[in-house]
């Protein structure tokens, strides 16, 4: 069974814990267990890779996971909750850089230097697993699947790094929008929710530090595309009530 670690907020030293508890959920037994790490391998080997989840940590809201800077030695599994990642520019302004839900990855960016590069800040009260890096080389090692699933991951943030570049560099304000609502109804209708009722756990100032406008903006596009019947906008809570016309905005002309 996996061995349980205290974490410390900001920098992460691993300390066993004794005696060890078992956890109340495992891998296995996960619903977001097909869009995590440990989802990716079969049956057999689930017990194994199981080994990599060192702990559950809870975070609460506007608690950082981690800090810019920080050494990386950790990957998160977001369980449940929502998370922001975000930068601080040499004017100390903050640049929002993501948004991440219940099943993806956080902490990734600190792959290449040895340290994160932004800080990651709990959106709501959320719970993470904790997967020390070295485990998971040591264990996709021992288990391909593992291996090629991680491969997928970080192709998946290279390809999503890119998304955001072209949506701050060649988008239209009212595609940005769209683009941001649409890919929201998609990752919540993969995670078993409704895809077009659901609540924004951002404000709209952190939209709009991410999609690249000002707040002003935002809210008049909000307002906007309720004007038009593409949705329904009650503060945080947004129903989608026409995909098709919020698509069309995509292929609107400028």
């Amino acid at each position: 069974m996996a061995t349980v670690i205290a974490i410390h907020s900001r920098k992460q030293s691993f300390r066993p814990m004794n005696p060890t508890p078992k956890f109340e959920v495992t891998c296995a037994s996960c619903n977001l267990r097909e869009l995590c790490l440990p989802g990716a391998v079969c049956l057999d080997d689930l017990e194994r890779v199981e080994s990599i989840v060192y702990a559950r940590r809870r975070v609460k809201r506007g608690e950082a996971l981690f800090n810019a800077g920080d050494e990386f030695k950790t990957v998160y599994a977001i369980r449940s909750g929502f998370f922001k990642t975000s930068v601080v520019d040499g004017e100390g302004r903050e640049q929002v850089t993501g948004f991440f839900m219940g099943g993806e990855l956080v902490g990734l960016d600190g792959l290449g230097t040895g340290h994160y590069n932004g800080a990651a800040t709990a959106l709501e009260d959320s719970e993470v697993c904790v997967m020390p890096f070295a485990l998971i080389e040591e264990m996709s090692r021992e288990v391909p699947a593992l291996q090629r699933h991680l491969h997928s991951v970080l192709a998946r943030e290279i390809v999503r790094d890119h998304g955001v570049m072209m949506l701050l560099g060649s988008m239209r304000a009212e595609e940005r929008l769209a683009t941001f609502l649409l890919g929201l109804s998609k990752r919540f209708l993969r995670r078993g929710y409704s895809s077009s009722d659901f609540h924004l756990r951002m404000t709209r100032e952190e939209i709009g530090s991410y999609l690249g406008l000002k707040l002003e903006t935002v809210s008049r596009l909000f307002s906007q595309f309720q004007s038009d019947g593409l949705i329904d906008v009650q503060q945080k809570h947004v129903r989608i009530l026409d995909t098709t016309g919020l698509e069309r905005v995509l292929a609107a002309k400028s």
